[in-house]
Formats: structure tokens, sequence, C-alpha cells
């Protein structure tokens, strides 16, 4: 089996704020620092979505990366760009939208709508330093 990843790239700018509800303030700022900000922050996330699979033989194709363009604009960017994680989303109303938690939503957002028989993998930038991946087996 000759399996091919392929990678689709988009970006995405959101606020947010890291805090616990459970913690007073003193520890949430003492653990989130400057991201605890009450007037919340933002970042320019990149986002690096790849699937893995055997290319069909009638197309070539593992996805086609058009689909995949589209499917991604309407189950992340559509929901998350220029938004205030926090308020604005349901996804992020009781989860800290940490990197890791955006990293995990979005893959479960897109898995839902993907072939099984594909593998998917999150690349989510937060910095050009600070990023991660899901899942990471």
């Amino acid at each position: 089996m000759n399996k091919v990843a392929v990678f689709r790239k988009e970006h995405f700018n959101a606020a947010h704020r890291l805090h616990n509800n459970d913690w007073d303030n003193e520890q949430n700022e003492r653990v989130f620092g400057k991201c605890n900000n009450a007037n919340y922050h933002g970042h320019n996330y990149e986002l690096i979505v790849q699937i893995i699979g055997v290319p069909n033989p009638d197309t070539g194709y593992v996805i086609d990366l058009k689909v995949l363009s589209d499917l991604i604009k309407a189950e992340v960017l559509d929901k998350f760009d220029h938004r205030n994680l926090n308020l604005d989303t349901e996804e992020f109303r009781t989860l800290n939208p940490t990197a890791e938690n955006i990293a995990i939503v979005i893959y479960n957002l897109l898995r839902a709508k993907i072939d099984d028989t594909l593998i998917l993998k999150i690349r989510l930038y937060e910095t050009e330093r600070n990023f991660v991946e899901y899942p990471c087996e």
C-alpha cells in the first residue's frame, strides 16, 4: 500500500483567555500569567491539516484538497476566525481554550466529516515557536 500524506494550511485569528473557574484569581494568574488577562488576548493561529491515505486509483487523490479546504472553512474558520473563543463559541464556553484543547476540538470537528479510512492529524501553531499536534501517537 502506497500511503501518501497531503496537507492543507490555513490561518485564523482569535482571542482567548486561559482561566480555570475553579481557581481563585491568584492561582489563575500564577499558572496562566499574561494569558489570564481579564480583557483577553489574541493569536494569529496557523493550522495545518494532514490527511494520510492511499490515493484513489480513479482520481489519484488521497482527498480532493478543494473539498478539504471547504470543510476546514465550514467547520473551523467560519466558527473561530475573528472570534473570542471563550465568549463567541459553544466549543469553548466551558473548555479552557489552550492550544492543546483547540487542536483536539478541531480534530473532532473534522474527524466527523472525513472518511474513516483516512488518517487525520492536526498541527496548530499559536506562535511561530509554540505549536501542538494531535493526535501524537
